[in-house]
């Protein structure tokens, strides 16, 4: 069964702060790898997709058909690629309803969280989780589009080295501009 608010300690009180990806993404920079440049480019990544973002018709209508408040946790760290794509867009979808709260919380402060929704037995991120109005959990998402998590898998069978499979899959992210996640988040948020 699903964790609502409170038994992982999770709740609609003020929340923490941070940013996130699933493997190999997902995985922290290795020891003696440059975290800062991790975190300036997945800064401008953010940005980027901030001031060029706008949700399409579709996930406007699915937010707009909501019945009740929500709560939507994202678990991410500041580091992660995958976040950094995905953060921005689940962000505005959040705006567009004053009825979603949505909170951002550190995965490593919050592991107790984390392990309760694992992909895979990993703790991939950004990992989102709705939450109704009584606490109910309303649907998870996460770490990564499907087909951004297919690309992957594919080329990690076919053996390319993690630099080329990261950048394959930000070219993806670039080229899909948020319709993947707004898809397949229109999909849970009608049930």
């Amino acid at each position: 069964a699903a964790a609502g608010p409170g038994r992982a300690g999770i709740s609609a009180g003020p929340g923490g702060a941070g940013a996130a990806a699933d493997p190999p993404a997902a995985d922290p920079p290795a020891a003696g790898t440059d975290r800062a440049g991790y975190v300036t480019l997945n800064l401008q990544r953010t940005r980027r997709i901030g001031r060029t973002y706008a949700p399409g018709a579709d996930i406007r209508d699915a937010v707009a058909a909501l019945r009740e408040a929500q709560l939507w946790l994202a678990l991410t760290e500041i580091w992660c690629g995958d976040s950094a794509q995905s953060l921005p867009c689940i962000a505005a979808l959040a705006a567009l309803d004053p009825r979603i709260d949505l909170r951002i919380l550190s995965r490593d402060e919050n592991l107790d969280i984390m392990d309760e929704y694992l992909t895979g037995g990993g703790r991939g991120i950004p990992k989102l989780i709705a939450f109704g109005a009584r606490g109910e959990e309303l649907f998870t998402w996460g770490p990564r589009p499907r087909a951004a998590s297919e690309l992957v898998a594919r080329e990690k069978e076919r053996g390319a080295p993690k630099e080329e499979i990261l950048l394959r899959l930000h070219r993806w992210y670039a080229e899909d501009r948020c319709r993947s996640i707004e898809a397949e988040l229109a999909e849970r948020i009608r049930g």
